[in-house]
């Protein structure tokens, strides 16, 4: 889904979080009330502003936020884990734990 017209980024909105078009409603609200257990259903009554499609744009958002930031964190954690031995020579070491957590540096 193409987001970008319906996900609006504004510095005097919202201290500039993505909002959804023309209104105040945060990305993050709307993922906080589906996360909490409401439906589309109930979010789209709660705030009839709303449409399936800004639900839906708000989601595909997210999600790609999350693949930058996924990639993002690789990138810096790779170049945390190159060790030099003084000889010019740097080794990578990659994490292999199924956590991130787990592969934090020390």
């Amino acid at each position: 889904m193409v987001y970008s017209k319906l996900i609006t980024i504004r510095p005097g909105v919202r201290s500039g979080k993505p909002c959804i078009r023309g209104t105040r409603m945060t990305v993050s609200d709307v993922l906080e009330y589906l996360a909490g257990g409401m439906t589309e259903d109930e979010v789209l009554q709660d705030f009839p502003e709303l449409t399936r499609d800004d639900i839906r744009a708000g989601l595909a958002f997210a999600a790609e936020r999350e693949r930058q930031l996924h990639w993002s964190f690789r990138a810096s954690w790779r170049r945390l884990r190159l060790n030099g031995s003084g000889t010019g020579r740097a080794r990578a070491e990659t994490c292999t734990a199924s956590s991130t957590s787990l592969c934090l540096p020390r």
